[in-house]
């Protein structure tokens, strides 16, 4: 009935015995909240794939490969939106680690106080149940259409859930960092494994030229929907939300050193980077190889990895649908212990503190179970993979926003903090009202802007340009307020840009309380690239700069691999 060999399910029986003897043997050494939360204690390598596993799942090749297959090579900007935000990774992830934080939120209550933290932890509770609901609802997609649709997609949202449950609260991050090593390696080969095999039946990149006779297919750029204009502000609102995605912590944090964050986070996802190709390819592939047939896009990726596997050889299947869970899991189990971190450390604690270590573990497992059934309520409400690809993207730029006027800006207040937030969340609302989206279009200028675009759903802003209005009035509304209200005081500003300009070292004593530089450690002097008191923008190291120029050689290879494939 499933279409699967005997040799698939007991590669699928021993993958998930595997995992689960993982996360039994990882609970036995966890003795703290540090070591359930932030166990800062990995090397390059494991958060190199801990990085690859947390932002790598089966729902963004669904996506890729979805968009790729009804819009042509441009889809691939669906995932590579980050692709010009990853060298800022190599400059970000050494400041997170600084901060010496166990949660993002933690940073947020040592820059403004405790009320801007809580504030984080909720937003950052909310995305992550968005984002795991996201990966639920494509991951289960590609799996139903595998299994030729004998196992509906709510059953395998299920299964899913209860999979990486298993796992994640009995042993945290660690559990989830040891098991991402593994994870991560099966996740490089669901997403090569099938490329070959369906390149090979339509022809390779000739016969696909051959075959789809529409030029815009194979365009990088789609003016109509993803031109040069939609990928800057997409990259740009990127980078603004990027850290303060509540799992960036951790994946910056875990490390031993802040060298083992910065190049595991860099490394870890330009990598993916590399694999988005081969979803994106998988997905023209099969626009030639499915040419003629009505085929619901979400499900390309599942129903070409059953035409082919199987008659290579019994057990691939089962390989596949393993790495397709390893995958899901791999970054399922990371957002549900980041958000139960949040919820704990900086809503549960402050409210209940001077409990002891084992009690905020219990409270942190419970908290997974409420943030996971969250998500999969997300999951059975989202009506498609790339509408809640849209709806995370918005999310976090709301407190990022916030995050990056602190670092830079001595004068941003506490009241600076929650305008920007609220201000840039209404003005998301107000562009999904029809009577704004009608007085928009009425505009002059608004045809020749493209403001409004036209979509099955009806009229709605075109999506770069919501995203410059929320980015525009959250800043300025957080610049306006905090000029007119009580600054944060001296000393507490003064702890904050001495962690950011603080080295980690090896020998670091343990420090039981957040944001807090150790004794052993001598504060280092600040070095501005400009000299007014109010700015704290530091001259970048050496290493930051040979790093960044690197990155940046490796995204113009990525983008000239894409372009000559393209023609």
């Amino acid at each position: 009935m499933t279409g699967l060999h005997i040799t698939d399910f007991i590669v699928l029986i021993l993958y998930f015995l595997g995992i689960t003897v993982i996360g039994i043997w990882t609970s036995k050494k966890i003795k703290t909240v540090d070591d359930f939360f932030m166990p800062r204690k990995f090397g390059k390598f494991s958060l190199m794939m801990h990085g690859f596993g947390t932002g790598t799942h089966s729902d963004q090749a669904v996506g890729v490969a979805s968009k790729t297959f009804s819009s042509g090579l441009s889809g691939i900007w669906y995932q590579w939106l980050w692709l010009f935000v990853t060298p800022f990774y190599w400059l970000i992830a050494p400041l997170l680690r600084r901060f010496r934080a166990i949660t993002m939120a933690d940073v947020f209550v040592a820059r403004y106080d405790q009320s801007v933290g809580m504030l984080f932890a909720f937003i950052g509770m909310v995305n992550l149940m968005v984002n795991i609901g996201l990966i639920l609802k494509g991951s289960s997609a590609i799996i139903s259409a595998t299994f030729g649709e004998a196992i509906s997609s709510s059953t395998i949202i299920v299964i899913m859930t209860i999979l990486f449950l298993i796992y994640g609260i009995v042993g945290g991050l660690t559990a989830a960092i040891v098991t991402d090593f593994f994870q991560g390696i099966l996740t490089i080969i669901f997403s090569f494994f099938l490329l070959p095999f369906v390149l090979s039946a339509v022809g390779g990149l000739e016969g696909m030229h051959r075959t789809i006779a529409d030029p815009k297919m194979f365009s990088l750029i789609a003016p109509e929907e993803i031109g040069i204009f939609y990928i800057v502000i997409i990259s740009i609102n990127g980078l603004v939300g990027w850290v303060t995605q509540p799992h960036t912590m951790g994946n910056c944090a875990a490390g031993k050193t802040e060298m083992d964050g910065r190049i595991g986070v860099t490394c870890g996802n330009f990598i993916k980077r590399f694999c988005t190709v081969a979803w994106s390819l998988t997905g023209l592939a099969a626009v030639a190889y499915l040419i003629g047939d009505n085929i619901d896009p979400d499900k390309v990726y599942g129903l070409m990895a059953r035409d082919f596997l199987p008659q290579i050889m019994p057990g691939l299947l089962g390989i596949f649908l393993a790495s397709l869970l390893a995958s899901v899991m791999s970054s399922c189990d990371s957002f549900m212990i980041a958000s139960s971190a949040l919820f704990t450390e900086n809503i549960y604690r402050p409210l209940m503190p001077k409990k002891s270590s084992k009690h905020y573990i219990q409270i942190g497992r419970i908290a997974s179970l409420i943030i996971v059934a969250g998500g999969v309520s997300f999951a059975f409400w989202l009506p498609g993979v790339v509408k809640g690809l849209e709806i995370f993207w918005k999310i976090s730029p709301m407190m990022g926003i916030v995050f990056w006027l602190g670092l830079f800006w001595r004068r941003a207040t506490v009241a600076g903090a929650w305008a920007a937030t609220f201000s840039a969340f209404f003005m998301w609302w107000i562009t999904t009202l029809p009577t704004f989206i009608s007085l928009i279009g009425s505009l002059p200028i608004a045809d020749n802007a493209r403001f409004v675009v036209e979509k099955a759903t009806g009229a709605e802003i075109y999506l770069p340009w919501q995203m410059i209005l929320y980015l525009i009035t959250g800043v300025c509304t957080g610049i306006a307020v905090s000029l007119f209200t009580q600054p944060v005081e001296k000393q507490k500003l003064d702890n904050f840009y001495a962690l950011a300009r603080t080295p980690v070292l090896a020998n670091e004593s343990f420090i039981s309380k957040p944001c807090t530089i150790p004794e052993n450690v001598t504060v280092s002097k600040a070095k501005k690239l400009f000299s007014t008191n109010n700015l704290e923008i530091l001259r970048p190291s050496k290493i930051s700069i040979i790093g960044f120029i690197v990155s940046w050689i490796f995204v113009a290879i990525l983008v000239g691999l894409m372009f000559a494939i393209a023609g």
